[in-house]
């Protein structure tokens, strides 16, 4: 057991402070020799920041940090350090628990007697980089602050600005900071200052802190942004070594690539599409020029930094995608360059060079760590060795090479317990995969064997198809139930196989399917069920927007799950729908009904059904209200939906019943009575409670429910059953927070690439959450302003991707509505700036432009021979969008800066052979 497991059953059970340290204590001796070490102590801090994200502000939780610090099993100093890098997750972004936060540290170093910090919150002999990188997580938190609601009840600004007075007052002797960290820190400064409204104490700390800087950085600095910024004009034009120092050490764009296709790994250019993900890695490939040996280094290098730098439950999809899945897509990969290229690679030495250098690197001992905090038991065996291994049977790279990098004998590693165990048994593999799909209890581990997951996933998709095509119900939800309740087994499915396609299956069978033939009717719906509850949870799990499922030969809309919780009124029925209304509202509400009988099911479809289970228990909540039926009634026809016959239909039914207790300010008893009822039966669906757990959790935190007496309404009761719920899901509910403005996701980019940290960029997400012109506007702000400090390079690759990314087919592209909307107003304000500053953003401009057609040119030839050959996937064509955009340009001829950028791009001979029209 962990320390994070052991905190959070401890705190779902209700433990004291003090037993709860007790049992750290106990655990922290009886696993680590190094009881008091700072990665204990960092352990023992996250365990409670990461139980906070799910109980905003709890008291408990409080007193379990207090009481930790006060017995001095945590530090003040590494409680600081822990939680000021926790803090800059959006998932701690509530004001009640930031400041909370805050306080216990302010008060611990109040309380302490210390005149100074030093010693307190931050340790004694530290490192002036060490505290430089904790003030820069500190001001991230003041920036924070200033961006979220204003709370009456919680000080937030005030107290994250004592934290950074604190924090500043500790930076004394800089003499060992460089010149580049000192523009990074003075940029953060900066932007605080000229953005936010701070305190007049904060505010004159900054601008001393600011001041020490711009004596330390120099005059040198200028000329080296300049340098910085003609050598990214170079890389862009093609004139410069695009293998230099800056091209060969870049796991940005690696960074953004890959958590684009994890992330969306369900969708068109994700990780389940393998035609689609070999185009992408065509493209990065032929736009950065990388030779093999360069492509491959930072292909492993960032993936794995990605890996060990991700919370562990990420960690293990990320082990899933690069041993289970890269092989694969690299084989394919390397067949579309050779079949596109006259030059014949020598993709092994390449991946043996690669593999080398990560070796060098060190990364992969973090990895393990991670890894082994993310499982239970200590991994079968060490990733490094598993990924030689598994390169060497795909037949990637030679054994001798695997041996020379690390492993004994390659030929001792097994190819698969799993397809060892089905030759065994002499049974096919899919057969054996079969026998162990069973719902009751977790797939069996072989199942999470890398090695498998291409053949388990083999078998699923195989048995979608082949059961929904003969309509087999019982045999297709027990594969359903499985996925469901077990979120690793879907999301191994989703890195090998596109979920739509699964989805066109599953939503036709419910979208067609009645009862009317079928000699069990009941038995038959609950099956039908468990096929329904898969696919809400799949479509709210992968966040799939699509508007029409197809295979091929047949389309389905999906709008008939994703509006059940539409509530219609009794004249808005007629025909078929006003008569099943009737019919199962005096079934399940009726004093003298007896029951649900075969009849009515046989009558009515299942997707009728659903569509009117919210409308029947918001007839039946009215008809009690206004005395019609009494309270009995009423339970007795909601314990139909406690159980597997009508349990399915609840998503729906839930999220009417939040948005009718919210709209009357929670002065809805018997609304809160029903709510309570399904969410604690044991027999409500796991998927009601992870689709619904964000709406129902605040609910849950809202002032008005802590006011409701816990005998009507059991907050702490139904929170512990949300929470074990989404425990299933902790990935994706960290990864979908809607409340990130894009502004701030482009800037933590930016701060992630400067602190050599992997970058994620979710666009689709930030187009729904924005317009896209706003969106673009904040984009060239952003990258504006860290390129004026000398962030070139990153500013083009974090830019060029967030434009060039092939976006989901329901978001608009963003290459034309830059190139023809956003770049003249952006021109013609570089054009009111005085000439000092006209030139850096001319500069920008010009690598921009070129970066952005170069790419998406190289995109648009990658996709050649694909699904997408004849569709624009950007938009337009690029040569199109290109000739469009010289023309634009020309005829602005009184813009200094349209006219330069087409100088510019003029004298490029590299980008003219793609691009002849700015000639």
């Amino acid at each position: 057991m962990s320390l994070a497991d052991l905190t959070r059953n401890s705190f779902q059970s209700g433990i004291s402070a003090s037993k709860w340290l007790a049992l750290c204590k106990l655990l922290i001796a009886k696993e680590s020799d190094l009881p008091n070490s700072e990665d204990v102590q960092s352990a023992l801090s996250n365990s409670v920041l990461s139980v906070l994200r799910f109980y905003p502000g709890d008291p408990d939780l409080q007193e379990y940090l207090k009481c930790a610090i006060q017995e001095n099993v945590l530090s003040l100093a590494t409680f600081v350090s822990t939680l000021l890098q926790a803090a800059r997750s959006p998932d701690l972004h509530n004001p009640a628990t930031l400041d909370m936060l805050c306080r216990i540290a302010l008060d611990a170093h109040y309380s302490s007697g210390l005149t100074v910090p030093v010693g307190s919150i931050v340790p004694y002999g530290e490192s002036a980089i060490v505290t430089l990188g904790t003030v820069q997580d500190a001001l991230a938190l003041l920036r924070t602050a200033h961006s979220l609601p204003i709370s009456h009840f919680h000080q937030l600004t005030t107290s994250a600005s004592e934290l950074v007075i604190l924090l500043l007052s500790c930076v004394s002797d800089m003499s060992q900071v460089s010149t580049a960290q000192a523009m990074v820190h003075f940029a953060d400064a900066n932007d605080l200052l000229q953005n936010f409204q701070l305190s007049p104490n904060v505010r004159q700390v900054l601008e001393n802190f600011m001041l020490s800087l711009s004596l330390l950085i120099g005059d040198d600095a200028k000329a080296a942004r300049e340098a910085q910024m003609m050598h990214s004009l170079q890389v862009a034009l093609g004139k410069g070594d695009v293998l230099g120092p800056n091209s060969s050490t870049d796991t940005v764009t690696f960074g953004l690539v890959l958590h684009h296709v994890i992330l969306q790994r369900a969708r068109h250019f994700g990780s389940g599409s393998s035609a689609d993900m070999v185009s992408l890695f065509a493209s990065c490939f032929q736009w950065s020029s990388w030779t093999p040996s360069v492509f491959y280094t930072q292909l492993f290098i960032t993936a794995l930094l990605a890996l060990a730098q991700n919370q562990p439950t990420s960690a293990l999809l990320w082990r899933d995608f690069i041993l289970g899945r890269l092989p694969a897509l690299l084989i394919s990969f390397e067949q579309a360059i050779k079949d596109d290229s006259q030059v014949d690679a020598d993709w092994r030495a390449a991946l043996q060079t690669a593999l080398t250098a990560v070796v060098q690197r060190d990364i992969v001992r973090h990895c393990d760590h991670v890894l082994s905090s993310a499982e239970s038991d200590s991994p079968k065996s060490l990733l490094f060795p598993e990924l030689l291994s598994r390169l060497v049977a795909a037949g990637l790279l030679d054994e001798s090479a695997a041996e020379s990098l690390g492993v004994p004998s390659i030929r001792e590693w097994k190819s698969s317990e799993l397809l060892a165990e089905a030759v065994g048994l002499d049974v096919e593999l899919e057969a054996c995969i079969d026998a162990k799909l069973t719902p009751e209890v977790p797939p069996y581990d072989d199942l999470y064997d890398p090695v498998s997951h291409s053949a388990f996933s083999t078998v699923i998709q195989q048995r979608f198809f082949s059961l929904a095509a003969a309509f087999d119900v019982e045999a297709l939800s027990r594969i359903c139930k499985v996925l469901y309740m077990h979120g690793r087994a879907l999301d191994v499915l989703s890195l090998h196989v596109k979920m739509d396609v699964l989805l066109s299956q599953t939503l036709s069978l419910i979208d067609r399917y009645d009862c009317e033939t079928i000699g069990d009717p009941q038995t038959a719906v609950s099956h039908l069920g468990d096929i329904v509850l898969f696919s809400q949870h799949a479509l709210a799990h992968f966040n799939m927007d699509t508007k029409i499922f197809s295979d091929g030969h047949k389309s389905v809309s999906p709008k008939f799950l994703q509006s059940t919780s539409e509530i219609f009124s009794p004249g808005s029925l007629t025909g078929q729908d006003e008569l099943s209304f009737n019919a199962w509202f005096k079934t399940l509400f009726d004093s003298s009904s007896e029951g649900i009988e075969d009849t009515i099911l046989r009558t009515s479809r299942p997707k009728t059904l659903l569509k009117m289970a919210a409308s029947l228990f918001a007839a039946a909540i009215k008809a009690r209200m206004e005395g019609k039926i009494d309270g009995d009634v009423l339970n007795n026809g909601i314990s139909f939906f406690t159980g597997p016959l009508l349990s399915w239909t609840l998503i729906g039914v839930v999220k009417s019943l939040l948005k009718e207790i919210h709209r009357k300010n929670y002065k809805a008893p018997i609304h809160l009575e029903v709510l309570q009822t399904l969410l604690l039966s044991a027999a409500c669906p796991k998927p009601v409670l992870v689709v619904c757990g964000s709406q129902i959790l605040t609910v849950l935190t809202s002032k008005a429910a802590k006011k409701l007496p816990p005998a009507s309404f059991n907050i702490t009761n139904i929170r512990l059953a949300v929470s074990q719920a989404l425990g299933a899901v902790e990935m994706a509910g960290a990864q979908h927070s809607w409340q990130d403005h894009p502004r701030q996701v482009i800037h933590r980019a930016l701060v992630m690439a400067r602190s050599n940290k992997i970058p994620s960029i979710d666009v689709d997400r930030l187009v729904k959450t924005s317009t896209p012109t706003k969106l673009l506007q904040i984009l060239w702000n952003e990258i504006s302003a860290a390129a004026s400090l000398g962030e070139m390079e990153n500013s083009r690759r974090i830019a060029t991707f967030v434009l060039t990314n092939p976006p989901n087919p329901a978001s608009p592209p963003l290459v034309p509505i830059f190139l023809h909307i956003v770049l003249p107003s952006i021109i013609l304000s570089v054009d009111a700036l005085e000439t000092t500053q006209q030139t850096p953003n001319v500069e920008l401009l010009v690598i921009l432009v070129s970066s952005v057609l170069t790419s998406a040119l190289h995109g648009e030839l990658a996709l050649r021979g694909t699904q997408w050959e004849n569709r624009s996937v950007l938009g337009e064509p690029i040569i199109a969008m290109a000739k469009r955009l010289a023309t634009d340009l020309r005829s602005m001829k009184q813009s200094y800066t349209a006219t330069a950028i087409v100088q510019r791009l003029a004298s490029a001979q590299s980008f003219l052979s793609n691009f002849p029209v700015f000639k």
